[in-house]
This record gives structure tokens, sequence and C-alpha cells, in this order.
């Protein structure tokens, strides 16, 4: 009777390791993109790295500018209709 309940205890412990595994490969599938970060946060993560977000916007031309306040300097990231983008940063 203890090598049958050793014995169940061992195929018990191979369950959950297996299981464990199952569940670390089904995340991993998920992918970086799996999960977005919500639209009125302030920033995103690009490579485990937070990445401020600034307000984008869109004219119907195709072309857009956004601004990105970092403490006393600002970004402004303009891009063309053809997808020419173009980047500035100013100090104040």
């Amino acid at each position: 009777m203890k090598s049958f309940s050793i014995g169940a205890l061992l195929v018990g412990g191979i369950a959950f390791v297996a299981g464990l595994a199952f569940a670390g490969i089904a995340s991993a599938q998920a992918g970086p993109g799996a999960q977005s970060t919500p639209k009125n946060w302030n920033y995103e993560i690009k490579d485990g790295k937070r990445v401020p977000k600034g307000q984008r916007v869109t004219n119907p031309d195709g072309s857009w500018r956004e601004e990105i306040r970092q403490g006393a300097c600002v970004t402004v990231k303009e891009g063309s209709p053809q997808g020419e983008i173009k980047i500035t940063r100013k100090c104040d």
C-alpha cells in the first residue's frame, strides 16, 4: 500500500509540473502584442520598458503630429501621408 501511495504522489507531481510547463508555453505563444496598454495611460510597454505616449492628431490627408513632454523637453513627431517621419526635440 505504501508503494502505491508513493507512486500516486510521483504521478501527481509529474502531472503538476507538466501542467505548469504547458501554461508557460501557452502564455509565450500569445506574443508581445497580445495584451495592449489601455488608451488612457501615458506610456506603452515596448521591450519591457516604459515608452511615453503622446496625444496624436491625425489629419484627413493621412499626416499626423504627436507631442510628447518629458520633463523640460518636448519631442514633436510629424508624419507625412507618404510615410516620412520627422522628429524634433526642444528643451527649455
